[in-house]
């Protein structure tokens, strides 16, 4: 199978469930960009739930396929800014290492909008439909929605990450209080204890509630970086943390503290 043949395949399974759900004809369109857009659209709106075993081999090998053509980062491609601190720019689903952190909402499941280009977002089509079946077992044992500052960790699957440990940051609202301080600093120190635990040697953050979440960019950089470097100074189990930004304004800011 071509990855075009592949993603057709794909496609094909995801419009007759889509159709089966909804009572609603859905077309495929003609060119490959158009259908990767609906088979991510599917994928994001889709309840967790398994497909055959055939779909599901043939999701892993064209998203394995597709984390290699965009091709994979390791720390031996970065420069180390501080003692086992790193800064790197780009696609977080890029990045080969011990644990990736998502940004989630409070129910854990991860981002249900189509083509949204938040992290959850990304890090879930990435990964593929196993990422939201194992999060929808842990939440079923859960107390939910879940509480802001804690860490729980699943498998990356089809992420060149070998683990995605799932956040829920402080979202605010009128002026950033010292409690949004303290559970921001909370997800960070969690984060990297649970990583520690299950033994992850190292981890990549993205910047954490910041975004759609309305935490100051600059503050919550701050937090982030004093919070990190506090902890690796206590537990010598995580060797390196990798700060992860996307946007230019992002990465001045982080220039500036490291």
């Amino acid at each position: 199978m071509t990855q075009q043949e592949r993603l057709r395949y794909l496609l094909e399974g995801l419009v007759a469930e889509y159709k089966e759900r909804n009572n609603e004809h859905l077309d495929i369109p003609v060119s490959e960009e158009e259908q990767f857009t609906l088979f991510r659209s599917l994928c994001n709106i889709r309840p967790a739930g398994g497909m055959s075993l055939e779909w599901m081999k043939i999701e892993s090998e064209y998203l394995n396929i597709l984390a290699h053509e965009k091709g994979i980062v390791t720390i031996n491609d970065m420069k180390e800014r501080e003692p086992q601190i790193y800064l790197w720019q780009g696609d977080i689903t890029r990045l080969s290492v011990d644990a990736i952190v998502n940004a989630a909402n409070n129910k854990l499941l991860g981002c249900f909008a189509p083509n949204h280009k938040c992290i959850d977002n990304e890090i879930h089509t990435f990964a593929g439909i196993e990422l939201r079946m194992e999060c929808a077992r842990m939440t079923e044992y859960m107390e939910m929605p879940e509480k802001t500052g804690v860490a729980r960790m699943t498998y990356g699957y089809n992420l060149p990450a070998k683990h995605v440990i799932h956040t829920v940051g402080p979202i605010i609202q009128w002026e950033v209080t010292k409690e949004d301080e303290a559970l921001l600093a909370s997800c960070y120190t969690e984060c990297l204890k649970l990583a520690a635990d299950t033994g992850a040697e190292s981890i990549a953050f993205c910047c954490l509630s910041t975004g759609v979440f309305r935490f100051p960019q600059q503050r919550a950089a701050k937090i982030a970086t004093d919070t990190v470097k506090q902890y690796l100074d206590k537990d010598s189990r995580i060797k390196k943390v990798i700060f992860n930004v996307f946007k230019d304004e992002d990465l001045k800011i982080y220039n500036g503290l490291l």
